[in-house]
């Protein structure tokens, strides 16, 4: 009986942890709607948020030290993210084009959009100065820098935030003719060993692949 209970009770905790999963993405109902002409999509330079202690901010260099390492960061989960959906368009993975950081950035700064200011433009104005069709941004938050080897790594399913919860990525993506949001994915972070930028950028668009709406493996 005890057994029974048991196994019962670890259906319960799976399905309602697939559940939750299930919720840290949104893809919208109009997604196919708004992106049938979609060619190129931009990746903007992420938000960051470091959660640091007294100490390690007086480290980098204090609250202007701080900002700086914030905006390299920020840099690094763009690059990170542009790399893997090159590498899927080029295994023939996705079916749209990813436009290079360096123009992005270009553009960007051509225009005089700085991370503040960019929050004063829509998706609509963005993707227009940018010339894509669509716009992935987000933010990321954390206790540690990933580039400087603090070894965070994602949540793998069936592991549990609790102390060792490190931070947070949130990626968006947003047609960039209506500028609705296309597609949101939501996940928290935790301390591992081993990881780079790179390597949780591409942990965690692996396990988002089947969910990601312009993959071929797209079930939606």
């Amino acid at each position: 009986m005890k057994h029974l209970s048991l196994t019962v009770l670890l259906a319960l905790f799976t399905t309602l942890l697939a559940s939750a999963q299930t919720r840290e993405i949104y893809t919208s109902p109009k997604f196919k709607l708004l992106t049938k002409d979609h060619k190129t999509l931009a990746v903007l330079p992420f938000r960051t948020t470091l959660q640091l202690r007294p100490a390690e901010v007086k480290k980098n260099g204090g609250i202007e030290g701080v900002r700086v390492l914030e905006e390299r960061e920020g840099l690094g989960v763009q690059s990170a993210l542009q790399s893997y959906l090159l590498k899927q368009k080029g295994d023939n993975d996705i079916t749209v084009d990813v436009q290079d950081v360096a123009r992005t950035n270009a553009l960007l700064a051509k225009n005089g959009m700085t991370s503040e200011k960019t929050l004063t433009m829509t998706m609509e104005e963005l993707a227009q100065m940018l010339g894509v069709d669509g716009v992935i941004s987000g933010t990321f938050e954390s206790s540690q820098p990933m580039s400087g080897g603090a070894a965070v790594a994602m949540l793998m399913v069936g592991g549990f935030s609790g102390p060792t919860n490190t931070g947070k990525l949130v990626i968006n993506i947003n047609d960039g003719r209506s500028g609705e949001l296309l597609w949101k994915y939501d996940k928290s972070l935790a301390r591992g060993f081993g990881s780079d930028t790179n390597s949780i950028i591409t942990t965690i668009m692996r396990k988002a692949s089947r969910q990601f709406p312009y993959s071929k493996e797209f079930k939606g």
